[in-house]
């Protein structure tokens, strides 16, 4: 599987996961302190071939999607499920552990998030679906950030990359029923 746009990823054992797992080229961010130089990489490449964006599912690498979300609109956006993530034998957490199949999927899957499309799902529809606060909220945030391909987000932080991504009402329905689906039969 060949990539045209280049993959933004976190180090170098990242890019190695990747050629693993595609044909790519990429670029590494080297950390969370992403630098001016590496911006203008990053929109540099963006003007020609385009960008996915693609860090660990974890706190540093939201900072570093969002920090790069930011200065180079438009990018696409690629997200492992924190289970596919997990290192086998230490407590580490990265795109670098994830399997060829893992990163494949997520890559397949990369949207572009936008910032200036009108609310549809609203605060209170995401308390009333016990998606924040109360017993069992994060676990359907997980449950419906993969459904949805969108990855996981905290419940402040759930409603915005709903809008981000377009999710509708419908699809958001749909996700939610089977979420509960699932919850009542495990």
């Amino acid at each position: 599987m060949k990539i045209k746009e280049f993959i933004v990823v976190e180090g170098r054992d990242d890019t190695t996961a990747i050629k693993r797992a595609v044909e790519a080229d990429t670029i590494e961010t080297n950390g969370s302190a992403v630098n001016q130089a590496t911006i203008e990489k990053i929109k540099r490449a963006q003007e020609t071939r385009g960008v996915i964006i693609f860090t660990d599912p974890d706190y540093p690498g939201e900072k570093i999607r969002k920090t790069i979300a930011e200065q180079v609109p438009g990018c696409k956006h690629a997200f492992l499920a924190k289970e596919d993530a997990l290192a086998k034998r230490d407590k580490g957490i990265g795109v670098e552990h994830a399997s060829p199949d893992a990163i494949r999927a997520a890559l397949k899957d990369a949207q572009v998030m936008r910032e200036d499309i009108l609310e549809e799902i609203s605060q209170d529809d995401l308390i009333t679906a016990g998606l924040i606060g109360g017993e069992g909220a994060k676990e359907r945030r997980i449950q419906l950030g993969k459904l949805l391909k969108i990855g996981y987000t905290n419940g402040k932080q759930l409603h915005k990359r709903l809008m981000m991504f377009q999710i509708s009402k419908q699809e958001f329905a749909e996700a939610l029923s089977k979420v509960r689906q699932e919850e009542s039969n495990g």
